[in-house]
C-alpha cells in the first residue's frame, strides 16, 4: 500500500511539473491567449503628452496582443521603428492600451502602427473611433499579425484593410525562404527595393487575393519558391493562392492612407535590409511624408 501511495504521489508530482512546464512554454512562445482567450478592453487610456507638447509627425505604435504574441518580433519591430524615427525626426509613442482609441487622443497622431497586434483588441466605440480617424485622414501601417485570423470579428477592419480572410501559414516547416516580387516599384514603400528578393518568413495565406477587394498590391510572393502547405500531426492543408499571392498592399480609406505588410514574424526579419526599407517607406507614406495622398490633405 505504501509503495502504491508513493507511486501515486510521484505521478501526481510529475503531472504538476509537466503542467507547469507546458504553461511556461505556452507563455514563452506567445500562445497564452490562444489557449486562454483574452477579451480585455481597457477603459482608462494611457497618459499621453499634452497635445501642444507632442511633436509632429507623431506615430502611435500599438502592440496589444489579445491573440498570439510575437514576443521577439514586437521587440525587434519597435527597435527598428525607433531607429527610423530617430533618423527622420519622427516621434513615437508605444502603447498596448486600447483605450487610446478615442477621438481626442487619436487626433494627436499622424499615423498608427499595428505592430503584430492581434486578437479582439477594442470595444465597439474604440473600433469606431479608429475607423473615423483613419477615414478623416489618418495613416495606418499594419505589420504581419495585423493581418491574421484573430481579427475576424471586426468586419470593417478585415474587409477594408486586409481584404481577405486569413486561412493559415505553413507548418513543417513553418519558416521558409521564398522569393518576393515587387509589383509597384514607384511607391515609397517599395521604391528602394530590388525587383525580387529572397526572404525567410512565416508566410501568410488568405482565402482570396486582396487585389479583388480593391487593394493596390505592392509585392507578391512566388509560390513556386516555397511549400505553402500546413503539415500538422500527419495531415496536410493546402494554402496555395496561386499566381496572385500578395504580401504587401495599400489602400485609400476615405482621406486616410492604409498600408499592410505580411513580413515580420521573427526578430531576424527586422534585420533584413529589404524589410527595413519596406517598413520605413510604408510608414513614410502613411504619415504623408512621401508619395501621393488620398484626397485632400488632413
Amino acid at each position: 500500500m505504501r509503495i502504491l501511495k508513493r507511486a501515486l504521489l510521484a505521478l501526481a508530482a510529475l503531472v504538476v511539473v509537466l503542467v507547469v512546464v507546458a504553461l511556461g512554454v505556452i507563455r514563452y512562445v506567445g500562445a497564452w491567449n490562444l489557449v486562454f482567450p483574452n477579451r480585455t478592453h481597457e477603459v482608462e487610456p494611457p497618459a499621453l503628452p499634452d497635445a501642444r507638447a507632442l511633436p509632429h509627425p507623431a506615430v502611435l505604435v500599438f502592440t496589444k496582443t489579445n491573440g498570439f504574441r510575437h514576443v521577439e518580433g514586437i521587440a525587434a519591430g519597435r527597435a527598428l521603428l525607433e531607429d527610423v524615427a530617430a533618423r527622420r525626426g519622427w516621434h513615437l509613442f508605444p502603447t498596448e492600451n486600447g483605450a487610446v482609441m478615442r477621438p481626442d487622443l487619436l487626433a494627436r497622431f499622424d499615423a498608427v502602427v499595428f505592430l503584430n497586434a492581434s486578437g479582439d483588441m477594442f470595444d465597439e466605440a474604440q473600433e469606431r473611433a479608429f475607423q473615423e480617424w483613419l477615414e478623416s485622414g489618418g495613416g495606418w501601417l499594419g505589420v504581419h499579425a495585423a493581418g491574421d485570423g484573430s481579427h475576424a470579428e471586426w468586419r470593417w477592419y478585415v474587409d477594408t484593410l486586409i481584404g481577405a480572410g486569413f486561412i493559415g501559414h505553413p507548418m513543417g516547416p513553418q519558416f521558409q525562404t521564398a522569393r518576393v516580387r515587387v509589383e509597384d516599384a514607384t511607391h515609397p514603400a517599395t521604391a528602394a527595393l530590388p525587383a525580387t528578393f529572397d526572404h525567410e518568413e512565416e508566410w501568410y495565406s488568405w482565402d482570396r487575393s486582396p487585389r479583388l477587394a480593391g487593394m493596390h498590391v505592392l509585392a507578391t510572393i512566388d509560390e513556386t519558391t516555397y511549400s505553402p502547405i500546413a503539415r500538422i500531426f500527419g495531415s496536410e492543408r493546402d494554402l496555395r493562392m496561386g499566381s496572385d499571392h500578395p504580401v504587401a498592399w495599400t489602400r485609400c480609406v476615405g482621406r486616410g492612407r492604409a498600408v499592410y505588410s505580411a513580413l515580420g514574424h521573427a526578430a531576424a526579419a527586422y534585420d533584413v535590409p529589404e524589410n527595413r526599407a519596406l517598413l520605413e517607406g510604408a510608414l513614410a507614406w502613411a504619415l504623408g511624408a512621401e508619395g501621393e495622398g488620398c484626397g485632400e490633405d488632413r
